[in-house]
């Protein structure tokens, strides 16, 4: 990802009050929310108790006793059906909400005052996400195709596609990192993310990125090695993709992508 743009777009939200925002919220997300102050945000997991994904979603501390996540258009409905269903005796509000979103994708930007952090950080550009937001001064206009180019250049998982009811957080590899803390208290479906790390254990399939050699790559395409099925396209732009395969396909192999051969690359 070179060229640097800005591109207008919206999250799903979910705003969280009360006195018991912060614990509640602590008490159901992968991430360790005690130490997040107010203006600061972290990446987060919702799992369900069996350990399968619900959503990967971003957390802003926005009060004292409030919170607001944000997550993937289209997946706010989702997210607050899930926290009202365990929400029982919690002096905790929770509402739905949409967040207005500047993104700004690039390399070697400077992170401005207020921003958030793009995806796997600032290496992946920032997002702006006051209302009053405006485009930031010399960046070129994008659109919502160069902004999905982006992301899948970046290796950055989107729910309902490399993310479904069926991913377990150990397919999502160098995400656990940046969104699980594995000090904190107990949560929905830590279990299954605590045994597998303790033991050091790969989930049977993960998510990588592909780059086509010559050609371009589409969602659906099924992705072969030496003639044996090993994954399927789930996200792709041009000659660069996201595909869940195979746990034995590594960084660096060569595979074939509906015909078109492809490396496989870290997811980051």
């Amino acid at each position: 990802m070179t060229a640097t743009f800005w591109c207008a777009t919206s999250r799903d939200a979910v705003r969280v009050t009360g006195q018991d925002a912060v614990s509640y919220l602590q008490s159901q997300l992968s991430q360790d929310l005690d130490p997040l102050a107010v203006g600061a945000s972290a990446w987060s997991l919702l799992l369900q108790p069996n350990g399968r994904l619900d959503a990967l979603l971003r957390v802003r501390r926005t009060g004292d006793e409030e919170l607001v996540v944000d997550v993937d258009r289209g997946w706010g409905e989702a997210v607050l059906a899930r926290l009202q269903r365990f929400r029982i005796r919690v002096a905790a509000e929770l509402e739905p909400a949409e967040l207005g979103v500047v993104a700004v994708r690039g390399e070697g930007l400077a992170l401005p005052p207020g921003a958030e952090p793009a995806w796997w950080g600032p290496e992946c550009g920032f997002d702006l996400l006051e209302a009053e937001a405006g485009p930031p001064a010399g960046v070129a206009a994008g659109d919502a195709a160069a902004l999905e180019a982006a992301r899948v250049a970046a290796g950055w998982p989107a729910i309902g596609r490399e993310i479904t009811e069926q991913t377990i957080p150990a397919e999502l590899g160098p995400l656990l990192d940046l969104a699980v803390s594995f000090t904190k208290g107990c949560y929905p479906g830590q279990e299954l993310v605590e045994r597998m790390n303790s033991r050091g254990a790969s989930a049977p399939r993960t998510v990588r990125r592909l780059a086509a050699e010559g050609g371009s790559l589409s969602i659906g395409d099924v992705v072969t090695d030496e003639g044996r099925e090993v994954g399927t396209v789930t996200s792709a732009a041009g000659g660069a993709a996201l595909a869940v395969v195979n746990r034995a396909v590594e960084p660096g192999a060569q595979v074939s992508v509906a015909g078109t051969p492809a490396r496989v690359l870290p997811l980051h």
